[in-house]
């Protein structure tokens, strides 16, 4: 759509097409309402996309999010997408050192596989009898919150009454998630296993008294109602592009390389003022969706914005033409890797990391975790490619909070990499470096991206992949009925930072397009 034709007045303009303003549009536009998404790239999907990150080569990886956990089934029924999401066998794998010799603990493939692993690693069933405990009340949080994400939002109290579990409540929604693990597991690299889902994008201790791991965590074990984090098929870009075809197929426009630069409101009526290479253009909205950080929105509206956000994680796309072989000879490489593979994640390495990053320096020993996309699909893989016998991994960093990098990002990015690497390399029987891929120049296939890259890349506020930090999936005060409302009447938040927003979860673009259907909307915020 050239800057000419987005103009008039639509019942809906949606500011950003990842993937929550797409879901937005494509509820808006099938409920009969005129909808028009501005895009300031060439393309759609934010964060949700695949790209071919090495020249020459023939693989589509998922460049920034993963893994799907949080998006509701009845958005896809809703909108009738065909994306498909397959289910990992294994869960984990965690590679240590007990007594001189490589070991692990595999969780997955069968629950007396499970249990045989955790008595090999601890030497009795307590660890996993304490595991088996703990994740049934997880799963039973699950159950009762995830079908609230979609639904307007409950009190603090009714949440508490849905949970009904006060000894789960305290767990999760009163005291710092430290405490939980350190009362039910006495094994540290079990600890740390479990802690990991409390980490993640979030830069926090066990018991920091803020609870932001607390909402870390409830949000990575609630996903579908069962907590468990699926690949999708043909990769983010795949959930991308249905998500573009339920929308225009009921008849919302998009328009790429349109950059929304301000919105005027008066609460019954706004003007969105767009910005291409040809110039800028204005376009009448009756209701405005911004599927962007709340910085984003601050600035588009002229508003106060909100306290900085700060990124802690490291990203690295990787292509290798082999998966490399494990000093722990127990365990297959295609099931290690399949599942999460966690490394220098025990409790005490997770604090210890915390603990430097937060002094300013980077961890010694960078915790992270890592899998294979393409052993679960290996449809993002050339034909070529698959005969050969390659495979994508991704990884993801813990603790490396934006501001380690406000020095010299290139520089720290290297560093950081390479110890990352070193503590991969630490558990195999050959050097990753052996088994990477190169590209179409000879240069190996592998990128890293900073919190400061993701910030540059895609306008994430210090690189966070959640906009801000997560909030509780309640309300609170200023969050209004569905969690998306601001201050403005008719303008409304449906990214990340929307509350129950963060991850690849459509339930801030579905929260917002039922904001507008309801039409009862007020000022709130």
């Amino acid at each position: 759509m050239s800057a000419h034709e987005a103009q008039g007045t639509y019942d809906a303009v949606i500011v950003g097409g990842g993937h929550n303003g797409l879901v937005a549009a494509a509820y808006l536009a099938r409920a009969g309402r005129s909808v028009l998404v501005l895009e300031r790239l060439d393309r759609t999907g934010g964060a949700a996309v695949s790209t071919r990150p090495f020249a020459g080569v023939d693989a589509r990886l998922s460049r920034y999010s993963y893994l799907v956990s949080l998006l509701p089934r009845k958005i896809l029924d809703d909108l009738g997408l065909g994306v498909r999401l397959r289910t990992r066998t294994i869960s984990s794998y965690t590679p240590t050192e007990r007594n001189g010799r490589p070991t692990g603990l595999l969780v997955g493939g069968g629950e007396e596989r499970t249990r045989a692993a955790f008595a090999r690693l601890t030497g009795s069933d307590r660890e996993y009898e304490s595991w088996q405990r703990f994740y049934g009340m997880t799963g039973q949080v699950a159950r009762r919150v995830f079908p609230t994400l979609t639904e307007p939002l409950p009190t603090r109290e009714e949440l508490r009454h849905r949970v009904d579990d006060e000894d789960a409540w305290r767990t999760l929604f009163e005291e710092p998630i430290g405490v939980a693990v350190e009362d039910r597991f006495a094994d540290d690299l079990v600890r740390g296993v479990v802690l990991t889902d409390a980490l993640i994008g979030t830069f926090a201790d066990a018991h920091e008294p803020s609870l932001a791991q607390n909402r870390c965590f409830l949000y990575h074990v609630i996903g579908g109602g069962t907590g468990a984090w699926d690949v999708p098929v043909g990769g983010m870009g795949a959930l991308t592009d249905a998500l573009v075809g339920a929308a225009r197929a009921a008849g919302a426009r998009i328009a790429t390389g349109h950059e929304v630069v301000r919105v005027v409101s008066d609460g019954r009526r706004a003007e969105v003022t767009y910005r291409t290479p040809e110039g800028e253009g204005t376009v009448g909205a009756r209701h405005v969706l911004v599927n962007a950080s709340p910085q984003a929105l601050a600035a588009l509206t002229g508003d106060e914005p909100p306290q900085p956000a700060e990124g802690a994680q490291l990203k690295v796309n990787m292509l290798l033409k082999r998966l490399p072989r494990l000093r722990d000879t127990s365990v297959d490489p295609r099931e290690a890797f399949a599942g999460t593979f966690h490394i220098a994640e025990g409790y005490r390495q997770l604090a210890a990391a915390h603990a430097q990053a937060a002094a300013g320096e980077l961890p010694a020993a960078p915790p992270s975790e890592i899998y294979c996309h393409s052993l679960t699909d290996p449809t993002i893989l050339g034909p070529d490619l698959v005969e050969r016998g390659y495979q994508t991994l991704t990884l993801f960093g813990l603790h490396t909070p934006a501001r380690l990098f406000a020095g010299d990002n290139d520089a720290v990015r290297d560093d950081l990499l390479k110890s990352t690497v070193a503590q991969l390399d630490a558990h195999l029987a050959e050097p990753l470096a052996d088994c990477l891929a190169t590209d179409a120049e000879g240069r190996p296939c592998i990128e890293a991206k900073t919190p400061l890259d993701l910030e540059r890349d895609l306008r994430l506020p210090g690189g966070n992949i959640f906009h801000r930090a997560l909030s509780w999936p309640y309300a609170q005060e200023g969050t209004g009925r569905w969690g998306v409302e601001t201050r403005h009447a008719n303008v409304l938040l449906c990214g990340a930072g929307a509350v129950r927003g963060g991850g690849v979860s459509g339930v801030p673009g579905h929260n917002a397009a039922m904001a507008v259907l309801e039409g009862r909307l007020g000022h709130d915020g």
